[in-house]
């Protein structure tokens, strides 16, 4: 058994990804993640690590780079507006092939928003996290514990692809306070190092070159080799969670928080008989196709997309794998209004007795 504590958490992310190596933040204050650099300053010089303040969200994503490329275990953290300062360092972190891992405890929006916590970022997430057309790995939990098994595990991923991965978290779940059980600390060691860093620890000799700049015929190569490694996640690393959808006549799809939600208005339902069941994608990137595309049609008479965002941004990605087959509806509250367990089961049932939500 591992140790466990009451931990918020933004605060259980921050110990996990200490334990699951992070030996380098860089990061600029912004609500509601602000206890994951404030965690950070005073725990990673307790493991030898390195926590740095930058003066600007665009100052810290390069200081992650240059710590990347040192072969350090990098991360940073923000939310919406700061991630979109961040989004042109992220996009040359792909672009060096460099792994890092971005936390984004996500808030209200357009603009600078609501600090309360939403699901807005969705499609920045996935779609149009940095210009040049990459991607990276995104992680949806749905709980502090989760937030842990992924932030323990979210530099295996980045280094085994040499990309950067992506933790979208809102700040319910930041803030939350939930007990955990914490993994033990990975052993590192300089030997461990990646061949390819630039670090000259351990006697190395430094021979290497990191560049996110090509000739076309290069670049095009590389854009190639990461449209590979894309159809690569699809097949080996989709991560999903399917609730009562063998005989559900009605299936709702959530992700996060909203799925808490959701789960418990799933539940109350089946008491009183309605075949209804779920699917929480846990990676919004690669999405859980699958999950949905290959449901009976001929039993399922609706899907029901709930987010905590207005107008619905997973809809799309619901409605590819549908092709028509059934209505697609969706409920959510928007810029930092909270979904409630009563909103939510009452915009479940006016799709059941034949209304929009």
């Amino acid at each position: 058994m591992g140790e466990k504590r009451f931990m918020k958490g933004n605060e259980a992310i921050a110990e996990a990804a200490v334990r699951g190596g992070c030996r380098f933040f860089a990061g600029y204050p912004i609500t509601p993640q602000n206890e994951i650099p404030e965690y950070l300053s005073w725990r990673l010089p307790e493991v030898g690590g390195a926590y740095v303040q930058g003066e600007s969200e665009v100052a810290s994503v390069n200081m992650v780079y240059g710590a990347s490329a040192m072969g350090v275990r990098a991360m940073t953290s923000s939310s919406g507006p700061g991630i979109s300062l961040k989004a042109e360092g992220i996009s040359y972190l792909a672009a060096a092939a460099l792994p890092a891992v971005i936390v984004n405890i996500s808030r209200g929006g357009p603009g600078l928003g609501s600090i309360q916590p939403a699901q807005s970022d969705y499609l920045q997430a996935t779609k149009a996290l940095g210009h040049g057309g990459f991607h990276c790995m995104v992680f949806a939990p749905a709980s502090a514990q989760e937030a842990v098994d992924v932030l323990y595990d979210a530099w295996d991923y980045a280094e085994r692809d040499r990309n950067p991965v992506l933790v979208l978290m809102d700040g319910c779940l930041g803030n939350i306070m939930e007990e955990v059980e914490l993994p033990p600390m990975k052993e590192l060691h300089d030997e461990d190092l990646p061949e390819w860093s630039l670090t000259r620890r351990n006697g190395r000799d430094w021979q290497g070159n990191i560049t996110p700049i090509y000739t076309e015929p290069i670049l095009e190569g590389l854009n190639a080799m990461a449209g590979e490694m894309y159809k690569g996640w699809e097949e080996d690393d989709v991560k999903v969670e399917t609730f009562m959808t063998e005989d559900a006549e009605y299936v709702v799809v959530a992700y996060g928080i909203a799925a808490r939600v959701a789960k418990e208005a799933v539940l109350t339902l089946r008491a009183e008989g309605v075949k209804i069941g779920l699917i929480r994608p846990i990676t919004l990137f690669p999405y859980p196709k699958a999950a949905i595309r290959d449901l009976d049609y001929t039993q399922v008479k609706g899907i029901i997309d709930i987010e905590m965002t207005v107008p619905a941004q997973m809809r799309e990605d619901i409605e590819l794998q549908v092709m028509g087959r059934c209505p697609v509806y969706e409920y959510g509250r928007s810029g930092g209004c909270l979904l409630d367990d009563d909103g939510v089961l009452e915009a479940i049932r006016e799709v059941l007795e034949g209304g929009e939500a």
